[in-house]
């Protein structure tokens, strides 16, 4: 029988084997009888035998394997015996061979005892100390240098483990894997691990390895530990049997993959890793991983009552998942390092000049998130680095870019994964002919284009140096050439250049160990000023009152906003989700100018006469509903609404005000009393103060009666609330309620609530109040009122938010005649509400969303990303719905369809997760578990689909 080859043969179920077979074998061929348990394996049946004096392992192997491929293994455990680890010992059968043929169920198998290693599986370890790490790795290092003269022709196998034809594996099992979103990204991985294995092929050592000295297979005994499962010993590169001993210790501690470090390190003492061997290293890690997702799902749907395949997904899952996020050439340089220096920071270099030019402050450009030389866009421009350059040149005479400067100018939108925004060497542009110095003795040689300085500690990369093509040994301080623009980066790593750029993924510790700070070489200090968010953030904690809420645990430092998108200090970038607040985008030129004219003329109280005023309240009344004609300026949704109550109460002379539970309407005293969303205030319902009437919430999703058709049965429920208050003597001041309830993530009401709602309360004089401060101003698409969904005109419309993108600008609009009654109470008048700088805000996004169509768009690309998100509910059991319209959605995410149970700690962790895809979502509603999507009214298209895709990943990956 030939030895297997996995790609002709990929499906493996195990043999069926049971219990009382299995004793049966062991009685039968070994001699061995007493307790029979079984043990986990993927493909073949292992059963622990306790005799009571002696413990085995039984092994009956899959019929897909030759006979030589079970003697190669005993093979290997032969000789690694006596080595620095327990390794099982083999028990010959009853006939004196080591593997026997038996029967089972009519099958012919092969069989085999070892003896069992007693001890604690490594797996079962939660998180892997430093010690474990280095044992893990000094184990697989050890076996890896053991085998290495094994020959026999057992090994000549082709299994799924080869990492030589993971590449294969994955495309035939990726099938498997039924989540098409966690399809694509294990393909993808794949993909690209492939990509950067292939040109080292012919350079990766073959001999005879372990192939899974991982976790599963280490164990930790009062004797040692012990090394098992000799099943996948094959003929494989020596590179991937590190590389499958790396994976296994990822999922121990995924927020610190560089601790896997140690289990490098370890290994390379025992079996040298070369070059290609270090370049192929986490391509291999990132493969490994793939092909263990693929395996996994595939072995669950052979063989679903394997218990062990089942609950090794999750974790398989999670090594694949933080090994793919980890850029290749990043690990690469964090692992050289270590091997070339240890866990120890070196000491820095002793650097001369490389240039004579004096330096300060005004000659360094700035090209992070806050440098102003990139507003308005500019950062996104086609050599807009040369142009900072050029300008700091004409202004002082040349000019330097930054150390490990994040800067905006490398930032990718709707990125898919970290941006290399940090440089690790920095630039210099300076006049012609400006002389080079090296700046230590050394070798200078001509390496891919680019001269490298070779010294004893430390290399220096150049590009850009002009001087003739040889190599040459230079003392420090001789002229070795000239430089109009001249890059230099420093590396700890002998004859090996760092990445230009990296992404936040690595510490900086790591950078500083690998890539030098290179300011000594030009006498200036170059290093970017260090941003620390967890700094930030403690000191927020300290002075700014805590009930005011951040979002999320470890939140990124923003400081810019562009469009639809927000940049960390790191210069990532953000898709803005959740933005309501920030109708035209973040960072608009057309608005930044025209608050900046505006404020260099006048900024003062609307009490004073100037033009700007009348201009923004003709343009409010021109956009309002019909009658409705005469505006209040305030500062605030919560003032205006505050306002907007006062006015009915004014304007009816009663007091009692109808509001629906579940709703926010703001925080001032007036707001607030008509809240009764528990997920703002958990007492809202039992504090609400005497004069507002709560009314139940027509919530078409979960509400008593369901369905855009439940509008006759919330309206008979409230007329029978509202005659006992005709019974009572209670009069209605009026009723506020959001048209579209953006609490609970845009949900509609049901299909003529409002009309009926409104039909009555005017029938007993009060005044109706929409609240359109979260949901109105263009928002849905459809329509630039939510009122004008449900077919109403209210008496008041309170707005805010929207209006000012972000500037404290908010609007009360009504008839003249209940405006005209505030004047029993005295005037009225807020600080900041209309003032010029106000005025002009609020016109310039009125005129932006005008010329720009951005109403339109949220009617576009709000439908299309609304049926999108419902696409996710065919797949994801966990998407409950999707309400809303335009650009005012909300994803409800339930544990039980049936029942409605929220998912309030997914929704938590859905937001965590969609953080770490790039992109800022919230949960709301008084469960918090729905995710609310509002942003900017210029999101595009291919940006909605990014967030979609990410959701889709990260829904089938939690």
């Amino acid at each position: 029988m030939p030895n297997s080859d996995f790609l002709a043969q990929p499906s493996l179920p195990r043999p069926e084997v049971g219990a009382d077979d299995a004793a049966a074998v062991a009685e039968h061929a070994f001699g061995l009888t007493g307790r029979i348990t079984e043990l986990g394996s993927n493909q073949d049946r292992n059963f622990l035998v306790d005799t009571g004096t002696h413990r085995y392992v039984l092994k009956i192997a899959n019929p897909v394997f030759a006979v030589e491929e079970l003697h190669a293994q005993n093979a290997a455990l032969a000789l690694l015996a006596g080595a620095d680890a327990r390794i099982p010992a083999v028990l010959a059968a009853r006939d004196g061979d080591d593997v026997v043929a038996v029967e089972v169920r009519g099958l012919r198998l092969h069989a085999r005892v070892l003896s069992f290693l007693d001890g604690e599986p490594l797996t079962d370890v939660e998180r892997l100390s430093a010690e474990q790490l280095r044992t893990l790795g000094r184990l697989s290092g050890s076996i890896a240098a053991g085998l290495a003269g094994l020959r026999h022709p057992g090994l000549a196998r082709t299994t799924q483990w080869d990492a030589r034809i993971g590449g294969d594996v994955v495309a035939l099992l990726a099938e498997h894997v039924l989540q098409p979103a966690k399809r694509l990204a294990v393909l993808a991985a794949a993909e690209a691990a492939l990509a950067a294995i292939e040109p080292l092929r012919r350079r990766l050592r073959v001999q005879a390895i372990h192939g899974d000295v991982t976790d599963d297979n280490i164990v930790l005994g009062a004797d040692g530990p012990g090394v098992i499962d000799f099943g996948d010993v094959a003929d494989g590169w020596l590179v991937a049997e590190l590389a499958a001993t790396v994976t296994s210790a990822l999922h121990h501690q995924p927020e610190d993959p560089l601790a896997v470090l140690d289990v490098i390190e370890a290994f390379h003492a025992e079996a040298p890793l070369d070059d290609a061997d270090l370049a192929a290293l986490w391509p291999l890690v990132v493969l490994r991983g793939a092909v263990l997702v693929v395996s996994g799902e595939q072995q669950v749907v052979l063989d679903g009552d394997n218990a062990y395949a089942d609950e090794n997904r999750a974790h398989e899952w999670v090594a694949f998942d933080v090994a793919r996020r980890l850029p290749f050439a990043e690990v690469e340089a964090a692992i050289r390092a270590r091997l070339a220096h240890g866990d120890r920071e070196p000491d820095s270099p002793a650097l001369g000049r490389l240039i004579a030019l004096d330096s300060t402050d005004a000659h360094l450009a700035d090209l992070s998130v806050t440098g102003h030389d990139l507003d308005e866009g500019r950062w996104q421009r086609a050599g807009v680095e040369d142009a900072v350059l050029g300008r700091i040149c004409r202004d002082n005479g040349h000019a330097l870019t930054r150390y490990a400067e994040a800067r905006l100018t490398r930032a990718r939108l709707d990125r898919t994964e970290p941006s290399p925004t940090i440089a690790l060497g920095v630039t210099l542009d300076a006049p012609a002919g400006t002389v080079v110095h090296a700046p230590f003795a050394g070798e200078l040689r001509l390496v891919e284009g680019a001269w490298l300085l070779h010294g004893d500690e430390v290399d220096l990369w150049l590009d850009g140096l002009s001087r003739p093509l040889t190599t040459a040994s230079v003392d420090r301080g001789e002229v070795i050439g000239s430089a109009v623009r001249l890059s230099a980066q420093l590396s700890r790593v002998p004859g090996w250049r760092p990445p230009a750029f990296v992404t936040p993924a690595l510490p900086q510790a790591v950078w500083r160990a690998v890539s030098p700070d290179p300011s000594d070489l030009f006498g200036v200090d170059l290093a970017a000023p260090a941003s620390d968010a967890a700094d930030v953030l403690s000191r927020r904690d300290s002075s700014f009152a805590r009930v005011q809420e951040h979002y999320f645990a470890e939140p990124p430092l923003i400081e810019r906003g562009w469009r639809h998108h927000l940049f960390d200090t790191r210069a990532q970038s953000y898709l803005d989700m959740v933005n309501n607040v920030t109708q035209i985008g973040h960072a608009h030129p057309r608005l930044v100018r025209a608050v900046r004219d505006q404020w260099a003329l006048l900024n003062t109280n609307s009490r004073f006469h100037y033009e700007e005023l009348s201009r923004f309240t003709e343009r409010l009344a021109e956009v309002a509903p019909d009658g409705l004609d005469t505006v209040f300026l305030v500062n605030s949704g919560s003032e205006a609404v505050d306002l907007a109550l006062r006015l009915a109460q004014v304007h009816t002379g009663r007091r009692t005000i109808l509001a629906v539970t579940e709703a926010y309407h703001g925080w001032t005293v007036g707001a607030d009393a008509v809240s009764s969303s528990l997920g703002d205030n958990p007492r809202a319902l039992e504090t609400r103060p005497d004069w507002v009437e709560l009314i139940a919430s027509p919530n078409v999703f979960h509400g008593r009666h369901r369905g855009l058709a439940s509008g006759p049965e919330y309206l008979a429920e409230l007329d029978e609330q509202l005659a006992a208050l005709d019974a009572s003597g209670t009069g209605i001041a009026g009723f506020i309620a959001e048209p579209v309830f953006g609490n609970a993530g845009g949900l509609m009401l049901p299909d003529g609530y409002l009309a009926g709602v409104y039909e009555r309360v005017r029938a007993r004089g009060g005044v109706c109040i929409a609240d359109e401060v979260q949901v109105g101003y263009g928002r849905l698409g459809h329509y630039f009122w939510g009122s004008a969904q449900q077919g109403v005109v209210p008496d008041v419309i309170t707005v805010a938010k929207a209006m000012g993108n972000g500037h404290p600008l908010g609007a009360v609009i009504t008839r003249r005649e209940i405006a005209e009654s505030f004047a029993a109470e005295g005037s009225f008048f807020s600080s900041a509400g209309g003032s010029p700088v106000s005025s002009v805000v609020g016109l310039t996004v009125l005129d932006v969303m005008r010329d720009e169509r951005l109403q339109e768009n949220a009617a576009e690309v709000g439908d299309h990303l609304a049926a999108r998100l419902r696409a996710l509910g065919e797949r994801h059991p966990l998407v409950g719905a999707v309400h809303g319209m335009g650009l005012y959605l909300g994803v409800e995410l339930v544990r039980d369809r049936r029942t409605l149970e929220p998912a309030t700690a997914e929704a938590a962790l859905v937001c965590e997760r969609m953080l770490q895809e790039g992109a800022i979502v919230q949960p709301t509603g008084d469960g918090k578990n729905v995710l609310k999507i509002k942003p900017p009214l210029c999101i595009t298209r291919e940006s909605a689909d990014r967030f979609v895709d990410a959701l889709d990943l990260v829904l089938a990956t939690i």
